[in-house]
């Protein structure tokens, strides 16, 4: 009496199950979509970093397996976090379906699992190194708004699906369900503007003058560049400098806000602002800088010109003690990355960048700064997004990378690469032009040679160096090439006399090894 209850089975209209399912499919993802769109609007208040569907990447971006993060690395190159991305989407959406078909007989339960979601998307949130207590309100509320949204078209739709239902029920379903996805749309978009606009620190980006570098280095001589077709330059374009880092979404921080804490292990521990860091002595150098996760022949290396502060005079003045080995770096998103304090000492051009290629760091490159120490693989060096150095040691304290099977120390290994032609290239018979890059960072690259096929290795032509730590490019004339395929070889030799290892090694646990080889089609 008085009508029946929403948890009561319906009678349903002759369209038979699969229309059941595709209403209750539709109904789910419509009230994901809303949910995800009432955190993207929360998140405007709590920091992009706290929406939904970024802190489930975040959360899955840590317990990915070392196994499956170099996969993404190796196939999608920068693209891996789109592809995150869209997994997460498409999980969620999976879900939200589900749920959706589950409430047509299990409203209650449907609707309480997805509120569920929404906990567990703030847990994810909230376990995050940098997160705040706010952090978990996005995903939580996104949760009780697709929660309340699921209940109320599931209403509408079983209504409507009843056989005596008025055209009236029906219209109040598709508008109903209209609505909310256009409603969804639009919050979700203009969440995200809102947030771009509210953390935008371009105009602060802009307004950073560089300060004069205490020696003004002069441009490389055109000798640094072998000068053939389809090789790149000898610096590499900023917009073209590789990306490769676990931030989902790039941390963008007001120069005004930022702070950098050198303590630990020292004497006198201290804090230094934006506008001191700038008073400090500021130096350019060149510098090749290379990921752990390139494969032999890969393309995370470049080459840039820096402008930084020297780092060395800045431990000096804390009093490291006696004893600590590690500095260990954080940055703005909470990784950790760990650096061994004699590179810092040795004398070798370690600073704290806050330029590259004469302009100011790129977001994405770790402005307002980051670490740089040379001869040493990124992911113990080359910290963006700098805000913390802690001294410690290697036998106390990890960084991020080490529990997951990489070295706590990683040296860069001799390397080179064959950039023309491209591999599976077809070039006409007669003398074919080879070109590449070698690098050997703060040893320095004093040879390369190439072999064809199993042929004798044969040097190649080496531009001028710049300093030890950029790679130098090189070229070889091969006269008389032959028609059919062939194997074409490099390998590198460094300033110390080792020669570059054909011992083939993945990139775990620090830095892939063996010669880089192609073939190439002489017709």
């Amino acid at each position: 009496m008085g009508g029946t209850s929403l948890d009561t089975p319906a009678r349903t209209r002759p369209a038979g199950r699969v229309g059941r399912v595709a209403r209750g499919a539709l109904v789910g993802l419509v009230a994901g979509g809303a949910g995800l769109a009432v955190g993207e609007l929360v998140a405007v208040a709590t920091g992009e970093a706290s929406a939904p569907v970024t802190a489930v990447g975040n959360w899955a971006i840590s317990i990915t397996p070392t196994w499956l993060e170099q996969f993404a690395i190796r196939n999608f190159g920068s693209n891996d976090k789109t592809v995150l991305l869209t997994g997460v989407y498409t999980t969620i959406g999976m879900g939200a379906a589900a749920t959706g078909v589950l409430a047509r007989a299990r409203p209650t339960l449907a609707s309480v699992l997805t509120a569920a979601f929404g906990v567990v998307g703030a847990i994810a949130a909230v376990t995050r190194p940098t997160a705040g207590t706010s952090w978990l309100f996005p995903s939580l509320c996104a949760g009780v708004a697709a929660a309340l949204v699921l209940w109320r078209l599931t209403l509408l739709s079983r209504k409507e699906s009843q056989p005596s239902a008025e055209s009236g029920e029906r219209r109040r379903f598709v508008i109903g369900a209209l609505g909310t996805t256009a409603g969804a749309l639009v919050a979700g978009y203009g969440g995200k503007e809102w947030i771009e606009k509210r953390y935008d620190v371009a105009k602060a980006r802009a307004k950073v003058v560089l300060p004069t570098p205490a020696t003004v280095l002069p441009e490389p001589p055109a000798s640094v560049h072998a000068k053939v077709r389809g090789l790149g330059p000898f610096f590499t374009p900023t917009s073209e400098f590789y990306r490769v880092d676990t931030a989902l979404a790039v941390p963008r921080v007001d120069p005004r806000d930022w702070k950098l804490r050198i303590h630990g292990m020292v004497d006198r521990p201290f804090e230094i602002t934006f506008d001191e860091l700038l008073s400090y002595r500021f130096e350019e150098h060149d510098m090749t800088l290379t990921c752990v996760s390139n494969p032999v022949g890969g393309p995370y290396v470049g080459n840039a010109r820096w402008l930084g502060t020297p780092l060395a005079p800045l431990l000096r003045r804390a009093g490291v003690h006696r004893g600590a080995d590690m500095i260990l770096s954080t940055s703005t998103d909470g990784m950790t990355i760990g650096s061994p304090v004699e590179a810092v000492l040795d004398g070798r051009q370690a600073m704290l960048a806050i330029a590259m290629n004469g302009e100011v760091l790129p977001t994405q490159h770790g402005f307002p700064c980051r670490m740089l120490i040379p001869g040493l693989y990124g992911y113990v060096s080359a910290t963006k997004w700098l805000t913390d150095l802690h001294l410690t040691t290697f036998a106390a304290s990890d960084a991020y990378w080490t529990p997951r099977g990489y070295s706590p120390q990683a040296p860069v290994k001799t390397a080179s690469r064959i950039d023309v032609p491209r591999s599976g290239a077809t070039v006409p018979a007669g003398t074919v032009t080879l070109a590449g890059t070698a690098w050997a960072t703060h040893r320095g690259v004093a040879a390369v040679e190439v072999r064809i096929d199993n042929g004798p290795w044969r040097e190649a032509t080496l531009t001028a160096a710049d300093t030890p730590d950029t790679w130098r490019q090189w070229s070889y004339e091969w006269t008389n090439a032959p028609k059919g395929s062939h194997k074409v070889g490099v390998r590198a030799t460094d300033a110390t006399g080792a020669v570059q290892t054909s011992a083939v090694q993945g990139v775990v646990p620090n830095g892939a090894t063996g010669h880089h080889t192609l073939t190439v089609e002489v017709s």
